[in-house]
C-alpha cells in the first residue's frame, strides 16, 4: 500500500457490548468516510452475545484476568457467534447506508495466524495474533470494500483459537501502519482520580496505565484494551483513542484530532540536559 493509502487508512474496534447500542448514524458516518476516499478497517467482538448463546446451551463459561476461558465447547459456540450472527450484522448496518463491507472471519485465507496464549493451561484455546495476512486486507480496500474482521484466529497446525478483539485489532492496526487505532466502546475512556474525584482521562502514557493497573484502577475487561494500545505504540501506531461510540459523530472527531475521549500516547521523550 502506498503512503497516501497508508494515511487514510484507520482500524477500529468495536466492542460486543457496544454494537447493539452504536446509532444507525456510526454506520452512515462510515459509509460517508469510504465515499471521500478513507479506508476504515473493524474489527469487532461479541462477547455479550457469546454469553447469551452458551447459557441457552448450557454450557458454562468463565473470564480470567479479562479473558474468556475457551474450552473446545466454548470454541465452536464463539467462532460462531462472532463470524456468523456478530459479523454479518455489522456488514449488514453497513450495506444499508450505503457502504461497501465485507465480512471476514480470521481464518479466511489465514488472516490471523495465531498460537495460544502463554496462560493457556488457564485460559484453554485462546490465542495470540503471530501473523495478519496485510496482503489480503489490502486487496478489500483497494477493491473498495470495508473489511469487517471477527477475531477467530488460526495456528500453523490448523487449531482455531478464539482472540480477544482487542488484541486482535491492536495486531491488525499495527500490521497496517495505521492510525489513528480507534477503540469504540460503551465508556467515555479511562476514567483515573484526579485531586479526589473519579474523572476522564484526555491523556496517559505507558507508564501512567502500568501504574493503574497496579493500582487496580485499571481493571476487568479493560486491561486487555489497555494492553494492546500499549503493543500498537510500539509497533507503528502513533497513538489509540478509546472513545464512546454513542456520541453524535465520534469517528469525525477523532480523525479531526479534536479532543474526545482518552488518546494513549507514548512516553514524551526526556531531552538530556
Amino acid at each position: 500500500m502506498s503512503e497516501a493509502g497508508k494515511s487514510n487508512t484507520f482500524v477500529i474496534k468495536c466492542g460486543g457490548s457496544t454494537l447493539a447500542a452504536l446509532p444507525n448514524a456510526f454506520f452512515a458516518e462510515l459509509a460517508a468516510f469510504q465515499k471521500e476516499g478513507k479506508q476504515p478497517v473493524i474489527v469487532h467482538g461479541g462477547g455479550p452475545a457469546i454469553s447469551q448463546a452458551l447459557n441457552k446451551l448450557g454450557i458454562h463459561t468463565e473470564f480470567v484476568d479479562g479473558l474468556r476461558r475457551t474450552s473446545a465447547e466454548v470454541l465452536d459456540v464463539a467462532e460462531m457467534v462472532l463470524a456468523g450472527k456478530i459479523n454479518k450484522e455489522i456488514v449488514r448496518r453497513l450495506s444499508q447506508n450505503g457502504a461497501k463491507a465485507v465480512g471476514l472471519s480470521g481464518t479466511d485465507g489465514r488472516l490471523l495466524t495465531a498460537e495460544a496464549v502463554a496462560n493457556a493451561d488457564r485460559l484453554g484455546y485462546v490465542g495470540e495474533v503471530t501473523e495478519v495476512n496485510t496482503e489480503l486486507l489490502n486487496a478489500m480496500l483497494t477493491a473498495g470494500y470495508i473489511p469487517v474482521v471477527a477475531p477467530v484466529g488460526l495456528g500453523v497446525d490448523n487449531q482455531r483459537y478464539n482472540i480477544n478483539a482487542d488484541t486482535a485489532a491492536g495486531a491488525v492496526a499495527s500490521s497496517l501502519g495505521a492510525g489513528p487505532f480507534i477503540v469504540v466502546t460503551d465508556v467515555a475512556g479511562i476514567a483515573g482520580t484526579v485531586n479526589g474525584e473519579k474523572q476522564v482521562l484526555p491523556t496517559v502514557t505507558p507508564s501512567q496505565i502500568q501504574a493503574m493497573i497496579d493500582s487496580g484502577e485499571i481493571y476487568g475487561g479493560m486491561i486487555p484494551k489497555v494492553k494492546a494500545a500499549l503493543k500498537c505504540l510500539g509497533g507503528g501506531v502513533n497513538e489509540v483513542v478509546i472513545v464512546n461510540g454513542s456520541e453524535q459523530g465520534v469517528l469525525g472527531k477523532v480523525l479531526r484530532g479534536e479532543k474526545i475521549g482518552t488518546t494513549i500516547v507514548a512516553e514524551p521523550s526526556v531531552t538530556p540536559a
